[in-house]
């Protein structure tokens, strides 16, 4: 067996799991998420398509490529590439979320109404969460002045992001355990709306070096 590298060890300091369901009458699901390990870190993102559907789905496609494509550029630039990407398209409503690995920091930003929280202390007793701050409007067609926030992250922080097929009230009094896929099917099966295509991504922090804090 190949020894792990130093870039697959950063990599494991974050655990992340994904659940997501098409609309109720389509196929194909017009959300898409991203995961993309790049030099500093990991670009974490959800793209929700603008309705549902086929023409949806080519929008987060498209959308979805390019992030990835691009993960090490800073996340206005993206959301910039992502406006250019998606003219003529049925646009698309993004939110990402940069965690570098270097300064244990979190980047993020959101155009649209795809949710962010940011939960500090894992399973432990939780303070109210962070939210991101989304900027109205739909990349494609109608981009807002847009302006990242940085947070520091502390071992066990939890990341959840939600597309608008979830319930806004998905974050009341929830406790992530360790088991983060239970976590993401639990959002999801609670709080899908029914109305819209839905995706969850919870990604946790596990720290520099990859373990948890001594109790």
């Amino acid at each position: 067996m190949a020894p792990t590298s130093a870039a697959d060890r950063r990599r494991e300091c974050i655990t992340w799991a994904v659940a997501e369901a098409p609309h109720p009458r389509e196929r194909e699901s017009g959300d898409r998420y991203v995961f993309q390990p790049c030099a500093h870190g990991v670009l974490i993102a959800a793209v929700d398509g603008m309705g549902h559907g086929a023409e949806a789905a080519a929008a987060a496609k498209a959308a979805k490529g390019t992030l990835e494509a691009h993960a090490d550029e800073s996340p206005i630039a993206l959301l910039l590439r992502c406006h250019e990407e998606l003219k003529g398209t049925r646009g698309a409503v993004i939110t990402t979320a940069f965690i570098d690995l270097d300064d244990h920091t979190l980047t993020w930003l959101g155009v649209g109404n795809v949710e962010a929280m940011l939960f500090h202390g894992g399973h432990h007793a939780i303070s109210k969460p962070e939210r991101a701050l989304l900027r109205n409007g739909i990349l494609g067609y109608r981009l807002p002045p847009i302006r990242a926030e940085v947070l520091p992250l502390k071992p066990l922080d939890t990341l959840v992001i939600v597309t608008d097929g979830i319930e806004p009230d998905f974050g009341d009094g929830l406790i992530v355990r360790d088991d983060l896929q239970a976590a993401a099917n639990h959002i999801l099966a609670r709080h899908h709306n029914g109305t819209d295509d839905a995706l969850v991504i919870v990604a946790r922090y596990q720290g520099g070096e990859c373990e948890r804090p001594k109790a």
